[in-house]
């Protein structure tokens, strides 16, 4: 029997048939067209954590993860790729294909601060990646091993004008809002501190522990732990208001340095290109995830605010702080030296 060719519908149908035929096949194709999108995911999702794990990023990221994954019966695998600041991560995910099946959790610090601090940023976080949607904020802290002489900022500050350069402050990655608000409060109570960066957060929290540095700058996630268990304490937060979970610690502003703010916020994101359909199913999924009561306390009870909110209002708030870091940067004096 000769194979079938569509040229012969004409011949074997009839004409009106192969007519009608045609017909039902062009009102079937946009169909086929949005069952083809709504089998989106069709396979794992890569969230990208710029970041070592163990740090309050990838705490976030794997809450959300896990939840993403538990919710809509997605494989959603987090991929740490520390480096630069957060910038190696957050450069792999820019250059990723399209296509919905990597994302990125950024912070203030790679998509908000670096622009300005590193000269020749791989990326930008405005043109090269789309917004998907907000998680959480999380204000600083500085801590201090629980064996440290420092009660209060107010000692920091006696002990380093006393001895300037000698203590050392320790952070998670140049650039980091860690790093720019030791900066910040440095300039603030016009004092001298050694800065020592890590290229993540447990090799820091494990010389702090020990004694190995004077006191580290982090957002509260990372190290909530260690201060619960009682290895560590923070003597001061960077917040405009005292944290819910550190009630006793006062902010720096309460400390006699009025005005004094500096918090960090993540988020969720995809390359520039993806399509806004996809955009719109994650954004509703993450939404999702973040009212769930277990996602949220864990959020929270690790020291954070749960955030949340279309991928419009990301967006909105990335081209806001982009500009308000830079000017935080120049003022400061912050550099990667």
């Amino acid at each position: 029997m000769p194979a079938f060719s569509p040229r012969l519908l004409p011949r074997a149908l009839g004409a009106p048939l192969c007519a009608a035929v045609l017909g039902l096949a062009a009102i079937a194709a946009p169909f086929a067209s949005a069952h083809a999108q709504a089998a989106y995911p069709s396979k794992p999702i890569r969230l990208i954590v710029p970041f070592p794990p163990g740090g309050g990023t990838d705490m976030i990221a794997r809450t959300v993860a896990q939840k993403l994954t538990d919710q809509n019966k997605w494989n959603v695998i987090v991929d740490n790729r520390p480096g630069a600041g957060g910038n190696l991560g957050v450069d792999a995910a820019a250059k990723s294909p399209a296509d919905g099946y990597t994302l990125v959790i950024g912070q203030t610090s790679n998509l908000a601060i670096n622009p300005t601090l590193y000269p020749k940023l791989p990326y930008d976080p405005l043109k090269d990646l789309v917004p998907v949607a907000l998680v959480s904020s999380s204000p600083i802290v500085m801590a201090a091993p629980i064996n440290s002489p420092f009660k209060s900022y107010a000692d920091v500050v006696a002990a380093a004008k006393g001895k300037p350069d000698a203590l050392t402050l320790g952070y998670s990655g140049n650039g980091t809002v860690a790093h720019l608000a030791g900066e910040l409060a440095e300039n603030a109570a016009d004092i001298k501190l050694r800065h020592i960066p890590y290229k993540g957060a447990a090799q820091a929290m494990t010389d702090l522990v020990g004694g190995q540095i004077d006191l580290y700058m982090s957002s509260v996630p990372t190290l909530l732990g260690q201060v619960r268990n009682g290895k560590l304490k923070v003597i001061a937060i960077t917040s405009a208001k005292r944290s819910p979970q550190l009630p006793d610690v006062p902010t720096l502003a309460e400390s006699g340095y009025k005005g004094f703010e500096a918090v960090t916020w993540f988020g969720i994101l995809a390359p520039a290109g993806t399509p806004a359909s996809i955009v719109a199913q994650l954004n509703k999924a993450i939404n999702a995830a973040l009212q769930q009561p277990d996602v949220a306390d864990k959020l929270r009870s690790e020291g954070g605010d749960v955030l949340g909110g279309t991928a419009e209002q990301f967006s909105a708030l990335l081209k806001a702080e982009v500009p308000r870091w830079a000017k935080i940067v120049k003022d400061s004096g912050a550099s990667l030296d």
